[in-house]
């Protein structure tokens, strides 16, 4: 395909059809079966990786330019459905092919690339990682890993079959804070773990899911510049609208977004999960935000500006044998103050994770510096010494050859399912539900295990969606 100029392709003039296009990813899925992970592009430690970026816009464009800072990446496409992000994201990558519609881009760069990125809106996440993951294409995806709980083990399980190499953009894992909390939890410093609180209070932050009204109707045109019929994806079909999808608030609605939990869990949930080698969670269950619950409109539609969920975790040596519980608030929803008084109520992380343990506490906030807590009974313990570690460039490496990286799959796909979980939850509030994690359902609750996962729009649909 030619370099065209950004506004020049649109998806009704895309050359690849649906049907057709997922008829290839069928055949790719077979061809896996035959010949497992060895069907991969091969890259020797001293080559170089060939590199797609899809969605370059907002987090996306961050993305991009850590691709770039590579030395040994080279960003050979980029995409995206918004025109004026991909004109972008052309001054920065002048040399890169463009391209509106990913399966176009996958299709025509198959023999190409090793690996591509995306940052787009949740809901099409599993479709756009699944179709090049079944083309032997490694994946660095933007948290969450998927919307659904369903999807989460069906990619979790596709990039094991395949044997890439995956990463989920929870770039906080790399950074001391994180691993220095992971160490810590190993070593027992805190003793046997009895409760862990999390939280995500960041002052403005609830702004991304302060909606104007509900949804209108019937909408308006969306401007040339924005893909939309693509930009919907799986979604069911919306009429657009400025200012409360694209490209921002659609975090805000379900049928694209997962809410502040699900947005921001799996950077505080990350270091709690590894430190503790965790397990999935025997059951959930969620408080919401009053106005929301007592709004049906609400309910069908929007995600809770405020929510209080609490899993139950078998335990394990890390937590003396027994089932214990992690508490997640946001919104509206605080740590109870005992908690925060282990810190100091007033000026308590407000993105944060405060593991209570027998011996101690430990608090890691989202600024890098963990916390032995009371500090004087901590005060021997001296930091471990640990490299300085690029989430992008340590996914590259481990592309190119290098050790796994901090976040495959593997490890954070059931932590993922867990966070999900809890936005399930959310939307049977008040309810314990069972999870079932080996036959992924919930046994005691139908209602919920029909939001495990979405019915795509005609057109979309991938195999088990």
């Amino acid at each position: 395909m030619q370099n065209k100029p950004a506004n020049a392709m649109t998806f009704r003039s895309s050359g690849l059809s649906r049907r057709r296009f997922l008829a290839q990813t069928g055949t790719a899925t077979a061809l896996a079966a035959l010949t497992g992970p060895t069907w991969l592009r091969a890259a020797s430690p001293n080559s170089r990786l060939q590199h797609a970026c899809i969605g370059v816009g907002g987090m996306g464009w961050n993305d991009l330019n850590n691709f770039l800072q590579h030395g040994r990446t080279d960003v050979l496409a980029i995409c995206d459905v918004d025109a004026n992000h991909l004109a972008k994201a052309a001054e920065a990558a002048p040399k890169a092919r463009r391209y509106r519609d990913w399966r176009e881009l996958l299709e025509a760069e198959a023999d190409k690339i090793d690996s591509v990125n995306l940052a787009v809106p949740d809901h099409m996440h599993y479709a756009i990682a699944r179709s090049a993951i079944d083309r032997g294409k490694h994946v660095y995806c933007q948290k969450p890993m998927c919307h659904d709980v369903a999807e989460v083990r069906a990619l979790t399980e596709a990039a094991k079959a395949k044997g890439v190499v995956t990463q989920l953009g929870t770039q906080l894992a790399s950074g001391f804070g994180d691993r220095t909390t992971v160490e810590w939890l190993r070593q027992g410093r805190i003793g046997q773990v009895k409760k862990a609180y999390l939280c995500a209070n960041r002052p403005g932050a609830v702004e991304n899911y302060r909606l104007p009204g509900p949804r209108p109707v019937p909408g308006e045109p969306p401007p040339e510049s924005l893909a939309w019929d693509l930009w919907l994806g799986t979604a069911p079909e919306r009429p657009y609208a400025p200012g409360i999808y694209h490209p921002v608030k659609w975090r805000a609605w379900q049928d694209f977004g997962t809410g502040w939990s699900g947005d921001i869990g799996c950077h505080i949930f990350d270091a709690v999960w590894k430190g503790l080698k965790m397990q999935p969670p025997k059951s959930v269950r969620a408080e919401v935000q009053a106005s929301w619950k007592d709004s049906p409109a609400r309910r069908a539609d929007t995600w809770p500006q405020g929510n209080l969920i609490t899993w139950t975790f078998p335990g394990n040596d890390l937590t003396g044998g027994e089932d214990w519980t992690v508490e997640w608030a946001d919104g509206e929803f605080y740590p109870p103050k005992h908690v925060r008084e282990l810190y100091g109520v007033e000026d308590y992380p407000t993105e944060s994770a405060m593991i209570i343990g027998t011996e101690g506490a430990l608090l890691n906030g989202l600024d890098g510096t963990p916390q032995l807590l009371p500090e004087a009974r901590f005060a021997d313990v001296r930091r471990p010494k640990l490299e300085v570690r690029n989430h992008y460039h340590h996914f590259a490496d481990a592309c190119l050859g290098g050790e796994m990286c901090e976040c495959h799959f593997a490890q954070t796909g059931p932590m993922t399912e867990a966070i999900l979980l809890g936005t399930v939850a959310v939307r049977v509030p008040d309810t314990e539900l069972e999870w079932d994690a080996k036959r992924l359902t919930v046994p005691n609750s139908a209602v919920a295990d029909a939001l495990l996962r979405r019915k795509y729009r005609a057109g979309w649909g991938m195999e088990g969606f």
